[in-house]
């Protein structure tokens, strides 16, 4: 007779399906009746040993988060991916199969529970063996508080603003005419201080309130590309402007 390790788990299924594993445990929330990680172990280990079949596992991964039930206490939710060889220990051949165990514990056995979850599950879907309600690491059924749906907020676009400064700009050719040059590395902060400066200059020269109207149509094109580059010395700038035609008003109503 075959002693692989396919033969003996058949011949473990067989046993099983004649003595089978009774369902001794109940959950007391949901109210029904499970097989406990014990009952499997009592179950298989008299059975394996008499095949000859031994199982070694394997954990791969763990994953653990802290999750809120509904009376505000804290349980820790684990996650094991786990291997198992079930081997043959009259000629070594071997099958592996992997599972997954999920468990649940307020205190320090929730790796402990997915893990035997892992394993009596393993056992389950390899012999066969039927199952109704869930593992005993959901012995207690655990409310788990709803979470609240926060809707995300949606990126914030910035409008990047093309900060290429011209290496020389000027009014048109008429009176109060400005002329701004600048090095090929100066900053932007270089270039909005000159044409300040100079706008400001035109400024001590003006008369009146034309002259200060006629500055700044003249220039129009500079004092457009400093509101383009520089938004907040462009305001700046623009408050003289105000402030210079407002003097001229005033003198004029005097």
């Amino acid at each position: 007779m075959s002693n692989n390790v396919y033969q003996l788990i058949a011949n473990v299924s067989a046993d099983l399906c004649r003595e089978g594993i009774s369902k001794e445990r109940k959950n007391s929330q949901q109210g029904y009746s499970f097989r406990g990680i014990d009952d499997v172990y009592n179950a298989l280990a008299p059975i394996m040993s008499k095949h000859g079949l031994v199982i070694l596992p394997r954990i791969l991964s763990r994953e653990m988060v802290e999750r809120q039930n509904k009376s505000g206490s804290y349980l820790f939710y684990v996650i094991v991916e786990a291997e198992f060889d079930f081997v043959s220990s009259h000629d070594g051949s071997k099958h592996t199969v992997k599972t997954y165990g999920e468990a649940m514990d307020s205190g320090d056995k929730a790796t402990n529970k997915a893990m035997s979850a892992a394993y009596k599950y393993a056992a389950f879907q390899t012999f066969c063996i039927p199952t109704e309600g869930d593992n005993d690491a959901d012995q207690h059924t655990h409310e788990i508080a709803t979470k609240k749906f926060v809707k995300p907020e949606p990126p914030k676009v910035e409008t990047k603003v093309e900060t290429k400064i011209p290496p020389h700009i000027e009014g048109f050719d008429m009176g109060w005419q400005i002329k701004v040059t600048v090095t090929p590395e100066a900053h932007l902060e270089d270039w909005s201080e000159k044409v300040t400066q100079a706008a400001k200059t035109g400024l001590t020269f003006c008369a009146n309130k034309t002259d200060v109207t006629d500055l700044f149509k003249v220039n129009r094109n500079i004092f457009d590309k400093l509101k383009q580059l520089d938004p907040g010395t462009y305001k700046s700038l623009m408050g003289d402007f105000s402030s210079a035609k407002a003097k001229f008003e005033k003198g004029d109503e005097a």
